[in-house]
């Protein structure tokens, strides 16, 4: 089943119901609307417990504003640029590096795991020697992310348990690309042709289930049942097509075409997707439906910031 999606005839639903941006005011989930202070850029938001997270621009780099339900920021942690959530917002994981006065990025990464209010407090382990640092996921009690040795070298997943002083390099998962709650990790393997095919492994074996070479990876439902993924070049300003596929085999079960700049589940049965018609027009979150393919608008179409969060 394919749709194309025109966001002018789409009918209005109710409002994302994960953390999302609009504007400087961080919405949805659990807690209140809060704003953001300033007016530097905003690259990612999160909700961890009562607290909202937000990245910022800070000079050449950015830092992490941790803001209370009043809107007071309660501390600034320096250099992050990703965050990741457990899917009931209870912990938070995020991922720094430092750059130079240049803006360049230098060696080594360190990943921060917390737990939500009183829950445990904030753990953290420094990479050294690692490059190209992209947090993946934060399931069952564990932080994965994707990270290379060599500045230019091939990336493999690590696994890193809060608590504990190592993260461990899971070679038998090359270039991840997103992981699942239920042991599954989509990984890139580019053929000699020079294009492009993701495999679904298990984790840690790394043991192939099957592979697209239609598609590219880009996320999992919170059950794990359903692939999210993508158009295989993921080049230029947003993304032409977002698909869903059985994780049992990789067949398709949707796919939706427009310019979408961001999908992310809003849970096992929905897709959010942050769909305009292109740079400078409105843009709407868009609601669709994984076993119908039926889409809503959840935010009105606008201009102005809107991001859906981590």
């Amino acid at each position: 089943m394919k749709t194309k999606i025109d966001l002018k005839k789409l009918t209005t639903g109710r409002t994302p119901q994960i953390t999302y941006l609009s504007g400087r005011t961080i919405r949805g989930g659990a807690g209140e609307d809060v704003k953001v202070p300033g007016t530097t850029d905003i690259q990612e938001v999160a909700r961890l417990g009562g607290s909202s997270l937000a990245v910022v621009t800070k000079g050449f780099g950015n830092e992490m504003l941790t803001i209370d339900s009043e809107g007071n920021v309660t501390r600034r942690t320096p250099d992050i640029t990703q965050i990741v959530t457990t899917d009931d917002g209870s912990a938070a994981a995020y991922a720094g590096t430092k750059r130079k006065d240049t803006g360049e990025e230098t060696a080594g990464a360190t990943i921060y795991a917390e737990q939500a209010e009183g829950q445990g407090g904030l753990q953290k382990i420094t990479v050294p020697d690692i490059w190209n640092t992209t947090l993946e996921a934060y399931v069952n009690g564990k932080v994965y992310f994707d990270a290379s040795t060599a500045q230019d070298g091939p990336s493999a997943l690590y696994e890193w348990t809060p608590g504990e002083s190592k993260a461990a390099l899971l070679k038998s998962i090359p270039s991840a690309l997103a992981v699942s709650s239920t042991g599954t990790a989509g990984s890139l393997t580019t053929l000699a042709d020079q294009s492009s095919c993701s495999s679904l492994l298990t984790v840690p074996a790394g043991k192939r289930l099957w592979r697209t070479c239609d598609y590219m990876i880009t996320g999992f439902t919170p059950d794990g049942a359903t692939v999210i993924g993508g158009s295989k070049y993921q080049d230029g300003y947003g993304d032409g097509i977002a698909v869903v596929l059985d994780a049992k085999n990789g067949s398709l079960l949707h796919e939706w075409s427009g310019v979408f700049r961001q999908a992310i589940p809003e849970d096992d049965q929905h897709l959010l997707l942050l769909a305009d018609d292109g740079d400078e027009t409105p843009a709407s979150i868009v609601r669709c439906t994984i076993t119908t393919g039926a889409c809503e608008l959840a935010t009105p179409l606008a201009k102005g910031q809107l991001l859906i969060g981590a």
